[in-house]
């Protein structure tokens, strides 16, 4: 077998056999298949695509690459929540507790952020004390005592993507369906839950920019997931608008605390709700709109709050900083934007506010950079809403006072006002099972 026919085939719009695919996998990992060839392949594949059955090969070729989790010791069903990435997403903070508290085994593994994608395990170490980094044993005995647990990603978690993505991302591959669809699934099935929930993001703010591809990608990756054996749900959600009204670290956590105590804003709470109760679906076997009541009960008995309680406990962290949010330390400066007008806003750039939240502090250009956990923003009016002339849009935070001239001119780049009253978007376009 040749790459350079493999390379034809798919050129010539042909579909790739099993032993085709994985022997691109394993001879590429090994290094007989020159960087040059991965790349010629992979543009064939962005031009011309997969089926569903090519694009679930690629994927568990993919996912068996590197360190396959075993969940079998964790003693209930194992679910897991993805979210293809977005700005002032907190809702893993929010969510696993919820299923937590209800009787799911939440066995999660999260990344950092990277652009202007605020990253999961960047927000819980802005908890002080808090850890990410745990041994495989520690991680399955916290899930069976709590049955929540967040760390960082840890071992050989699927190579073959890693490989992959560095190559794309230099080549102008990035932008395809199997290929995103293979790359976020390898991990997710080799990370082990039986159970798992793909938050797809749309809009400004999303890597996916229209609703009919986020759909798309929806549909591949609910596909891959039925083809691996494992339960998967696709919620298509709202990224034209920040969730919530806090993008920057501890800031999104305090916004997660407050909503867990009942106290969140409308798209959160309402996007939260509906994660939560397609997790506890799978879970529990019950109809959604059941499911949805346990949710909301578990907010509103405390019990949510407690689960989260006990995760910081567990990993180190302080608990009396989710009683008292107080205790996190804050920004030394502020930057309050006004209103020039009267009227409304029209729109919002939701990437754009990202990489402001990224230009205070709160974001990293490269890896190696360094988090100012206190910097972010703290969003006072969206989209929709009715503005006076010198209202309050939005307070921004850093604490290096130099960062606020371009962050502004970012954040003002990002907005639009209107004279007229604007039709406020859907926050949840589609479930997809």
């Amino acid at each position: 077998m040749r790459i350079y026919d493999i390379i034809l085939k798919k050129r010539n719009a042909e579909e790739l056999t099993d032993e085709e695919i994985k022997f691109f996998v394993r001879e590429s990992l090994e290094g007989s298949i020159k960087d040059y060839q991965i790349t010629a392949l992979l543009m064939a594949i962005c031009f011309n695509g997969m089926t569903e059955r090519e694009t679930a090969t690629l994927t568990m070729e993919m996912a068996k690459s590197g360190d396959m989790v075993d969940l079998s010791g964790i003693d209930g069903y194992t679910v897991d929540k993805h979210s293809t990435g977005g700005v002032g997403d907190k809702t893993t903070l929010i969510v696993t507790p919820i299923v937590a508290s209800l009787g799911g085994k939440v066995a999660k593994m999260s990344g950092r952020g990277l652009g202007h994608t605020g990253g999961t395990v960047d927000k819980l170490e802005s908890i002080e004390g808090f850890r990410t980094s745990l041994s495989s044993e520690d991680f399955l005995n916290q899930v069976n005592k709590i049955g929540l647990c967040v760390v960082g990603q840890s071992g050989d978690l699927a190579p073959a993507d890693k490989k992959f993505y560095a190559l794309r991302n230099d080549t102008a591959t990035v932008d395809s369906i199997p290929l995103i669809a293979s790359s976020i699934m390898s991990k997710k099935l080799a990370a082990g839950s039986k159970g798992i929930v793909l938050d797809v993001k749309t809009g400004s703010g999303a890597f996916m920019k229209s609703v009919e591809e986020s759909e798309a990608l929806a549909k591949a990756m609910v596909g891959i997931g039925k083809a691996a054996g494992r339960d998967t749900v696709a919620v298509i959600t709202n990224m034209d608008i920040p969730l919530g009204n806090a993008v920057g670290n501890s800031l999104e956590v305090i916004e997660a605390v407050e909503t867990l105590k009942g106290n969140g804003c409308e798209d959160l709470t309402a996007v939260c709700i509906e994660l939560a109760a397609d997790m506890l679906t799978l879970v529990t076997g019950k109809d959604k709109e059941k499911c949805i009541e346990m949710a909301k009960g578990a907010i509103a008995d405390g019990s949510a709050l407690n689960k989260l309680k006990e995760m910081v406990r567990e990993q180190g962290g302080d608990p009396e900083w989710i009683s008292d949010t107080s205790l996190f330390p804050k920004a030394e400066y502020n930057y309050e934007i006004k209103a020039e007008t009267d009227g409304y806003i029209g729109y919002m750039d939701a990437e754009k506010i990202g990489i402001a939240s990224l230009m205070l502090g709160a974001g990293r250009n490269t890896k190696e950079d360094e988090l100012d956990f206190s910097a972010g923003i703290i969003l006072k009016a969206k989209t929709g809403d009715g503005i006076s002339k010198g209202d309050t849009v939005a307070v921004l935070y850093s604490d290096d006072e130099s960062k606020f001239a371009s962050a502004v001119q970012k954040f003002n780049d990002a907005m639009s006002f209107s004279d007229f009253p604007i039709k406020k978007q859907p926050l949840i376009y589609s479930v997809i099972r």
